[in-house]
């Protein structure tokens, strides 16, 4: 059971990855985000999930960077996660992203690099280029982000290694429960991006319900449920509130009975783009 902000999760080779971090997705570069991100860092949270496409890279690094220097954490504490972008899937560009990503950061190494999305035709020249940062010790593992079932296994036919991690779009009505399994069966640590449906979920009844029991609000109650699925989660806030309401999900449990009835709520709907048709 996770117990507390600091539990990690182990990946298949040995790396330790928290299961609750911040994402920063659509939160533009400047004071805003750096202040998130110093905030997150402040009340105890070790990984944050940016990516070249996000554009706020910089400022991320800035948030980063600032905290190390004033002895609020070292750079081995933290989890950083960013990913390669459509445009970049190629093994020489590929290679030159990720480097790209750590000069905007200003970091020496990432914990984590993931593809962005399974582009046909070119997500394995892509892995082949990650195979190479990871072998050369480059970055402390690698993933992919947004693959189905069958994006990994035609990956993992040719793969040296398999992804670590699989991030994708997950929450109440899009419940991944076969994808889950499947990453479970290769020890692939599945990931949920968009947890909280982008506030969607929020005035659900089901949820309100369960969070009315607990004394929790329903994005606290949908958290917890990722967490005790086994699911590493990345909500997403600016709000220096919700940063610390979304951390404080430690102290309760749901009953298998609640669980089984968020569970119900799938309708495979999803407010991300289908990994199986996109034109970007």
């Amino acid at each position: 059971m996770v117990q507390h902000l600091r539990s990690n999760t182990t990946l298949y080779n040995g790396v330790q990855m928290p299961w609750l971090g911040i994402g920063v997705f659509k939160v533009e570069d400047g004071d805003d985000l750096v202040n998130a991100v110093t905030t997150a860092i402040q009340h105890g949270y070790r990984s944050i999930d940016t990516a070249a496409i996000y554009q706020n890279e910089t400022s991320v690094g800035q948030a980063i960077n600032a905290c190390i220097q004033n002895g609020a954490v070292t750079r081995e504490e933290l989890f950083i996660t960013s990913k390669v972008w459509n445009a970049d899937l190629g093994y020489e560009s590929t290679l030159a992203a990720y480097e790209a990503s750590l000069n905007r950061l200003g970091l020496p190494y990432l914990d984590l690099y993931l593809i962005h999305w399974p582009v046909e035709g070119k997500y394995k020249e892509a892995w082949r280029a990650l195979e190479t940062l990871y072998k050369e010790g480059k970055v402390k593992a690698i993933g992919v982000s947004n693959f189905q079932t069958h994006h990994l296994q035609d990956l993992m036919r040719e793969a040296d290694i398999k992804p670590m991690v699989n991030q994708v779009e997950l929450h109440p009505y899009l419940t991944q429960q076969e994808l889950q399994q499947f990453c479970g069966e290769h020890n692939i640590q599945l990931e949920a991006w968009s947890p909280l449906m982008q506030g969607q979920l929020l005035n659900h009844p089901v949820l309100q319900d369960i969070a009315q029991g607990h004394n929790k609000s329903v994005a606290q109650v949908i958290i917890r449920w990722d967490l005790q699925r086994g699911i590493v989660t990345i909500p997403k806030s600016t709000k220096q509130h919700r940063i610390i309401e979304n951390a404080a999900v430690f102290d309760f449990a749901l009953t298998a009975e609640e669980m089984a009835r968020i569970d119900s709520l799938n309708q495979n709907f999803r407010v991300g783009p289908d990994p199986d048709n996109f034109d970007f």
